[in-house]
């Protein structure tokens, strides 16, 4: 694990706008770009072609137009048409129609309304093309908003839309349980985002208990859950606990990041269990490279041999 000060650093690198533009001009810049493993390209005609290999191989997918943290009005309504605009290039290449999206890419910081009006923008073509859509979660000052914005979306008639509930906060038992009764399918992970001791767990193994109980608890009682972890034991303890109920292995799935473990996650398809890949793509995609790159090491070290390699 990476400490605080080094997750803070790859945090900070991610906003600095010449960075930004340099990445922009070569990480991508080719086949062999050093971000191309982890990110699909910056077009939505990029990602459609980066995926075309995984159904073939037994995995599904969800594509994550990558932008976050808007601060006006218009920036939201124009990643709203975007998204429209995705949702028919899906529609017209056969992929699958599973998408993700973050509230604060469509205005949640500028009020709930324009938030909640935006993500009406998108569902109602959603809807209409047979679209699940995964509102994704961020940090714990938009959590309750967030659930919110959802819970309201739902009693409005708009039920193919799920969320993420993350283990890390000490929130979550109860809204797993909310979210259940509803009906509401969950995206499971731990967390990546830095929180302050009175809302989250600090300890890697309070982080895991508790992702195990809320594991159990939607496998139990939720409506088709996603465990969303690259770590072997969660998995194993999913596998096992499934397998203690009888649950049959189309009851749930995992899911796990794009370029992540593409060895555990077609050992997950041999076993018979469905395996969701979540591919991130567009513009934005420096400051979401560089968080993966705080969260795990081992993205670190590929990344260094990846440029290394250029270089010589």
């Amino acid at each position: 694990m990476l400490d605080a000060a080094s997750k803070a650093l790859f945090h900070g690198l991610a906003q600095i706008p010449t960075l930004q533009r340099l990445a922009s001009r070569y990480g991508m810049a080719a086949a062999t770009g050093f971000a191309r493993r982890f990110i699909a390209g910056e077009s939505i005609t990029e990602a459609t072609a980066a995926v075309a290999d995984l159904p073939p191989k037994g995995l599904d997918l969800t594509l994550d137009y990558l932008g976050e943290s808007v601060s006006t009005a218009e920036a939201a309504a124009a990643a709203a048409v975007d998204y429209v605009r995705i949702i028919d290039a899906i529609v017209a290449s056969g992929i699958e129609r599973n998408i993700s999206l973050k509230l604060t890419q469509l205005g949640l910081d500028v009020d709930r309304a324009t938030a909640v009006d935006n993500m009406r923008r998108i569902l109602e073509p959603a809807d209409r093309h047979g679209f699940f859509v995964r509102i994704d979660m961020e940090n714990s000052p938009y959590t309750e908003a967030t659930l919110g914005i959802l819970e309201t979306l739902w009693q409005q008639g708009h039920r193919q839309i799920g969320t993420v509930i993350q283990s890390c906060l000490k929130r979550s038992e109860i809204d797993v349980r909310q979210l259940n009764a509803l009906g509401v399918r969950v995206r499971l992970v731990k967390g990546a985002y830095r929180e302050p001791k009175n809302l989250a767990y600090q300890k890697k193994s309070e982080v895991d208990a508790a992702f195990i109980d809320l594991m159990r608890r939607l496998l139990d009682e939720g409506t088709y859950p996603a465990i969303a972890t690259h770590d072997p034991v969660m998995i194993d303890e999913t596998k096992a606990y499934a397998r203690s109920k009888g649950y049959a292995n189309d009851r749930f799935e995992f899911q796990m990041l794009f370029g992540i473990r593409r060895d555990l996650q077609m050992q997950l398809v041999s076993e018979g269990y469905r395996m969701r890949v979540y591919v991130p793509f567009g513009k934005q995609w420096y400051p979401y490279f560089m968080r993966r790159l705080g969260e795990r090491p081992a993205n670190v070290a590929f990344v260094l041999r990846g440029i290394l390699g250029d270089k010589t």
